[in-house]
């Protein structure tokens, strides 16, 4: 009798600790144009576990504990913090934060914040080149770009030039 007891008793702890747990699911859209947001981080505060939203800016998080704070982050946009309490379908819209969009540079792999970039990179500024009387991009990069040989494969006006970055070996 004391066995069942025990064993209700348990069954009763293990429902009880479950009831707690829940599960999230729900989309991400941008605040101004309302279209879904893909690859967003959402991660559980204090914790490791965390997700992506896909392609169609759905996420799915499971077993979470009742109270979590669930933060969304993405380059761009404000990041935002939102506490869940019960399972329920949850939109998040994330607004545009134009004020770190000049620390993003946008490298051959992907984007990074400004600070962080080590490697080489050179910018022409429009205002550099606008009066400049030339006709191809090739023309106006050559000799303004670091790390970019430039040569034309003839003397006419107008043919076609080989552009090397960083080196002969590469395309």
């Amino acid at each position: 009798m004391r066995q069942i007891f025990l064993y209700i008793l348990a069954l009763f702890f293990v429902e009880l600790i479950s009831a707690q747990n829940i599960d999230i699911n729900g989309s991400v859209l941008d605040s101004e144009s309302g279209i879904p947001v893909p690859g967003v981080n959402i991660l559980v505060k204090n914790t490791s576990k965390g997700t992506a939203s896909d392609f169609d800016g759905e996420f799915t998080l499971t077993n979470l504990e009742k109270g979590s704070t669930l933060i969304f982050s993405y380059v761009g946009y404000v990041t935002q913090e939102i506490v869940v309490y019960d399972s329920q379908k949850l939109n998040v819209s994330l607004v545009p934060d134009l004020s770190t969009l000049d620390e993003v540079v946008v490298v051959g792999y992907g984007t990074q914040k400004k600070s962080v970039v080590t490697g080489a990179i050179s910018s022409v500024k429009a205002s550099e080149i606008e009066s400049l009387p030339l006709e191809r991009v090739e023309q106006v990069l050559q000799g303004r770009v670091s790390g970019v040989f430039i040569a034309a494969d003839a003397g006419q006006p107008g043919s076609s030039s080989t552009v090397r970055v960083r080196g002969v070996t590469t395309l």
